[in-house]
């Protein structure tokens, strides 16, 4: 049996033991990737709530150290090993699927065994089914190992789980603070179930209680052996129940015996869920199997991020190093899927605005007005070793709350939710104007007052993001390219919100200022050299002269005048920006360009949809398709086609297929987010509720497609079903399937959009 030290001392993440404490928080909180653990491209990932679970492709964990694997809940990962073997080996793999998202199955076979007669066991003579489920209900993951022979004669077998949790915080996995600030108990095993414990600085128990049925034969310290007989053609199951707990009291955290689950009841329940949210929101079938599939896929992931903080729903970002609440990622992902179901923008919206800033907090980056950057509850965050209880540090949470905030009203028709936010809608302009522009030169910019902060505090936040041409890194104050547009869209949208809400001259001072903003934007931003503008404005008003992604980003908004968006485009789309799969967050030019650095030349899904969209503002729309045609081919070559937060940005020529980036969130809320975003874009579904009008702006069908229906279309109160198909000459007609009530369905053929 294998043995196990327990003490209050951690393991340290691999490639990170010489490291100081605070040399590791600089390399993850201001560093250069979201974790330095070994890759998790293949893992195998399971989702209920906030209950999450990363496996191998064999369904197993490893028991050594430097990996992402693992249970995890409340930002804590309760399980980091757990192992199969079969006589003392680990079976091989066959096949392995989690396309639920709340359960996984692993279907094993087995390599040539020594049985314990001294007989060997051929190879492939039995099978074993390894069925995963979570259950964020009862906070348990339940397993069921069903192991057949099919063999023509008995065989005697000895399975053994071997199991290890140290309760990291999700800090510490991905590289932050090492040591452990509580302190890891004794295993504990009673009535033939196993507790680790462990009693965080938090003052929070957290523990896992393992129960097996049958029980096992014998036990270690953190393992557990079954003998089985198995007959010719036939079957034994076992089951496992890890049950977490997370208490002040010790006297909950104790083993308690219980009844393994109905699996099918469970699984009834999930089914029932999964069926009622997809009939509640709009969905798009066309005559292409693959482009169903993947908007299946896609709309799934979003469908498994969806996560409930007190009464409230909203996307979490991505699994495993961001599955919490983000302003920017949940913002932007409502966003992506309002056409879709508007619901969650909503909730979203209200949870944000309870955590809006009240105070001045350099700690915690925090100001009057601000939208919260990330809301953690884990151990590190509970003691403040790290400001993430929330934290503020984001520079365009603010005015993309206002913007969704914006667009929900526009889908909708009406305006109770700006009515309930209203002091959250006046809190968040004056941040925007005396906060987000504190050096008063017309410009929201940052630079962290946390010495625990973030450096960048833009969508691109990573230490070395932001660079100039020569290589170094931008100087604080930074006042990003996309950010300006964002505030630019913000206050354009708020000002016809007041203008609605019979506010006028709020209504007009917020377009005078819009319209301000936009002029000494396209002066201040543009570069001629660049021939598009530039990422950033630095300390002393420098430009960042770098050709990248994010004037893509300010497309999107419409803050560029019409002559200089259409040389952006051209320079987005140039071979040294377009990969052939998307748009590089940096040109393969620029000195500091690395094809897997995680903002500095890889290609992000929601970055590419979101460009995609301003270029279609701006009747662009050979160049919107071009993007729209990457993603779809990466998609294809990606498991389950479920879309990564990013990938590398080698050339489609190189390797003929996506790389993967080792680290990437899967699946991730706004990459999830991408694709049907871009089919919206593609099809032109532009909302205008208040008028009972949808309208239809130059429909594109993808050349693979010869029809397409988006059912259950919410526009206001209204709910239409639609038919797209190409016409002889290439028009794109649309046909009103289904309405129910009032709504002028405009559709606008080949006139250019009006920015």
């Amino acid at each position: 049996m294998p043995k196990r030290q327990f003490d209050t001392q951690a393991s340290k993440p691999s490639g990170a033991s010489h490291l100081s404490r605070e040399e590791r928080k600089q390399r993850v909180l201001k560093g250069k990737a979201p974790s330095i653990v070994r890759s998790i491209a293949n893992a195998v990932v399971i989702k209920s709530e906030d209950l999450y679970f990363l496996a191998e492709p064999d369904g197993n964990v490893s028991l050594n150290e430097g990996h992402g694997f693992g249970l995890y809940y409340h930002d804590c990962r309760y399980l980091n090993g757990y192992t199969l073997t079969i006589n003392g080996t680990r079976p091989n793999v066959l096949a392995s699927i989690a396309s639920e998202g709340f359960r996984s199955v692993f279907e094993l076979s087995n390599p040539e065994l020594a049985a314990q007669d001294g007989k060997a066991i051929a190879k492939e003579m039995l099978g074993l089914t390894w069925s995963r489920l979570l259950a964020h209900e009862d906070r348990a993951l339940h397993d069921r190992i069903e192991v057949r022979n099919y063999d023509n004669q008995d065989h005697d077998l000895r399975l053994a789980l071997a199991f290890d949790s140290r309760f990291e915080d999700i800090f510490t996995v991905r590289g932050l603070l090492p040591e452990q600030v509580g302190k890891l108990l004794e295993p504990r095993w009673q009535d033939d179930s196993l507790s680790l414990i462990y009693q965080g600085a938090d003052g929070l128990n957290r523990s896992v209680s393992i129960h097996f049925t049958p029980r096992p034969n014998r036990h270690g310290t953190t393992d557990a052996e079954f003998d089985l007989h198995v007959p010719s053609e036939q079957s034994v199951t076992l089951e496992i129940s890890l049950l977490l707990s997370e208490s002040r009291h010790m006297a909950e955290v104790r083993p308690k015996p219980r009844t393994p689950p109905a699996y099918q009841q469970i699984v009834k329940s999930r089914h029932a869920d999964a069926r009622s949210w997809a009939q509640s929101h709009a969905m798009i079938q066309s005559d292409s199997l693959l482009l169903n599939r993947i908007l299946e896929r896609a709309m799934s992931d979003l469908q498994i991020l969806r996560t409930r903080l007190g009464d409230e729903e909203f996307f979490a970002a991505g699994v495993p190093w961001f599955a919490t609440l983000f302003g920017r990622d949940s913002l932007i992902t409502s966003m992506q899927a309002m056409a879709y179901d508007p619901t969650i923008a909503e909730q979203t919206l209200r949870l944000l605005a309870k955590f809006q800033g009240r105070q001045s907090n350099d700690w915690r980056d925090e100001q009057p007005g601000k939208i919260l950057h990330e809301y953690r509850v884990g151990e590190l965050s509970r003691i403040d070793e790290i400001p993430y209880h929330p934290y503020y540090g984001s520079v365009d949470s603010t005015p993309l709350f206002l913007i969704a905030l914006g667009e929900h009203a526009s889908w909708t028709g009406n305006l109770h939710l700006f009515h309930d936010l209203r002091h959250s809608v006046e809190a968040a302009l004056t941040w925007i104007d005396r906060y987000g522009d504190f050096d008063h030169d017309g410009y929201v910019e940052y630079q962290s007052t946390s010495e625990g902060g973030l450096i960048n505090q833009g969508w691109k936040d990573s230490g070395d993001a932001i660079v100039n041409a020569d290589g170094s890194l931008a100087e604080p104050p930074i006042r990003m390219v996309e950010v300006q547009g964002y505030v630019y869209r913000a206050k354009s949208l708020m000002a016809e919100l007041f203008r609605r809400s019979g506010d006028s001259g709020r209504a007009a001072r917020l377009q005078a200022e819009a319209r301000a903003l936009r002029e000494r934007f396209n002066r201040d931003f543009w570069s001629d050299a660049l021939a598009s503008y530039v990422m950033a404005l630095q300390a002393k008003s420098r430009p960042v002269a770098v050709v990248s992604s994010n004037p893509g980003q300010a497309l999107w908004s419409g803050i560029c005048d019409a002559d200089k968006a259409e040389l952006t485009m051209k320079r987005l789309m140039a071979d040294d920006m377009f990969s052939g799969w998307g748009i590089r967050t940096l040109s393969a030019s620029e000195k500091r360009y690395n094809p897997i650095g995680y903002h500095l030349g890889t290609v992000w899904p929601h970055d590419n949809s979101i460009i995609a969209a301003g270029l279609r503002r701006y009747g662009f729309d050979a160049a919107a398709y071009r993007i729209f045609y990457g993603l779809f081919e990466a998609s294809t070559f990606f498991e389950q086609y479920r879309m990564p937060e990013l990938f590398a940005g080698f050339p489609k020529t190189l390797f003929g297929e996506p790389v993967h980036y080792p680290v990437a969130c899967h699946p991730q809320a706004w990459a999830a987010g991408s694709l049907p975003y871009m089919m919206q874009t593609l099809l032109g579904l532009q909302a205008e509720g208040f008028e009972k009008r949808l309208r239809i702006v130059r429909p594109i069908l993808p050349h693979f497609i010869e029809s397409l229906e988006i059912q259950r279309l919410r526009v206001g109160n209204a709910e239409v079903d639609l038919r797209f198909s190409r016409k002889p000459d290439k028009q794109i007609d649309v046909t009103v399937l289904r309405q129910d009530g009032t709504l002028d369905v405009r559709v606008e053929q080949g006139a250019e959009q009006q920015v």
